[in-house]
């Protein structure tokens, strides 16, 4: 189950950065007892799910949950209203469901948009140069909140190479920052998973999703 002498690590690393970190713990195939000895080690923790089923199926409304994964616009009804964050917003017709059903829910759904650093075809995401015409596409959506970006870097074995993508993410936030508009916030940069979160870390990321290495390897999706 949990790794905790992991967790202890984690924990230690962190006292290396200056910025305040918010850990999300991916919680897919984990089973919702799981989930329970989990957060009663690590309270501190956000859940975070890439699947809107296991999401339903978990959902506790004593966690803080986050989507985390990419979001098709007939599941959005079913986690509005029960996740703190939607890490995946990247195209239009997704911020119309959001805005329909908060709007049902009476609620401001807070958001990341997604951002392609590598234009990766199988994964989700905008291209880092329609970032900012993107979120201007936004301003009139009452019930949207932009909270600032995530992206899922390449798994790159040239750690030069994954270093500079990190840097061209910083940057791409921080220029983010700048811009005025009434629904954005730009307080967050979530990127980092089991694989990156130092390299994430080192350039300002303030939300990391770990799995594995809390957890260990993913069971078996059945």
């Amino acid at each position: 189950m949990v790794l905790e002498k992991n967790l202890n690590a984690l924990r230690e690393q962190l006292k290396e950065f200056p910025q305040e970190v918010v850990l999300i713990a991916a919680t897919k195939t984990q089973t919702k007892e799981t989930v329970d000895e989990f957060m009663a080690l690590a309270p501190d923790f956000v859940l975070g799910e890439n699947r809107v089923q296991e999401l339903v199926d978990k959902y506790d409304e004593k966690y803080t949950w986050h989507f985390i994964g990419r979001l098709q616009t007939n599941k959005v009804k079913y986690i509005v209203g029960k996740v703190a964050l939607i890490h995946s917003l990247d195209r239009t017709d997704l911020a119309v469901e959001i805005e329909k059903q908060a709007a049902k829910h009476n609620i401001v759904q807070d958001c990341l948009v997604e951002v392609n650093m590598a234009g990766e075809m199988s994964k989700g995401g905008i291209e880092p140069d329609k970032l900012f015409e993107f979120v201007d596409s936004l301003k009139d959506y009452k019930h949207i909140r932009v909270l600032g970006i995530m992206s899922v870097l390449p798994n790159l074995e040239d750690k030069d190479e994954l270093d500079g993508e990190y840097q061209k993410l910083q940057n791409l936030y921080q220029l983010l920052k700048t811009k005025k508009q009434e629904n954005l916030d730009v307080k967050y940069l979530s990127a980092g998973m089991t694989n990156d979160y130092l390299i994430a870390l080192r350039h300002g990321a303030n939300m990391i999703r770990i799995g594995r290495y809390l957890f260990g390897e993913r069971l078996a999706i059945k």
